[in-house]
C-alpha cells in the first residue's frame, strides 16, 4: 500500500468544504490513516515550502498556510499518490479538469484549497514533517471484518 499527505488549506475550512473533499477521497476508496486539524506554526510552513524559498509567491504560500485552520491527513491506498493527485487536478482551477476539486471547488490557482504530494519522496517528507508514526492508524477494520474475523 502506498501513502501520500494532503491538506486542506485555510480557504476549504472557511467554505465548509472538508466534508465534501473528504467525501471525494474516501468515495475513491482511499483510506484516512491520519488526520488533524491545526493552526500551522510558521517553522512548519517554511518546512513544508522550502523548495519554493526565493520565489516570488513564498511569502504569500507562508501567509496563506497559516492564516486560518488546515485539516493535515495522510492517506493510503493502491497508487495513491497518482490518483488523489488526479482527482484533485491541475494547480490552476481553470486548467483542472472538469470534476476535479481544483476545477469543481477552487476559486483561484494561488489559493487552491488542497494540497497533495506531487511525489513518493514528497509524500514521505511531508508525512513525517507532519505526523509522528504514531498517530498513524494503517490497520484499522470494519466491524464486519472484526464479527467476522477477517
Amino acid at each position: 500500500m502506498e501513502r501520500t499527505f494532503t491538506a486542506l488549506k485555510p480557504d476549504a475550512i472557511k467554505r465548509g468544504l472538508m466534508g465534501e473533499i473528504i467525501k471525494r477521497i474516501e468515495n475513491k476508496g482511499y483510506k484516512i490513516i491520519g488526520m488533524k486539524l491545526m493552526n500551522v506554526p510558521e517553522e512548519l510552513a517554511k518546512k513544508h515550502y522550502e523548495e519554493h524559498l526565493g520565489k516570488p509567491f513564498y511569502e504569500r504560500l507562508i501567509r496563506y498556510i497559516t492564516s486560518g485552520p488546515v485539516l493535515a491527513m495522510v492517506l493510503e491506498g493502491e497508487n495513491v499518490i497518482s490518483g488523489l493527485r488526479h482527482i484533485v487536478g491541475k494547480t490552476s482551477p481553470d486548467d483542472a479538469e472538469a470534476g476535479s476539486i481544483r476545477a469543481d471547488l477552487c476559486m483561484t490557482k494561488e489559493y487552491n484549497i488542497i494540497h497533495a504530494s506531487d511525489c513518493p519522496i514528497s509524500a514521505k517528507r511531508e508525512i513525517e514533517l507532519w505526523f509522528n508514526e504514531n498517530e498513524l492508524c494503517s490497520n484499522y477494520k470494519t466491524a464486519l471484518e472484526i464479527l467476522m474475523g477477517i
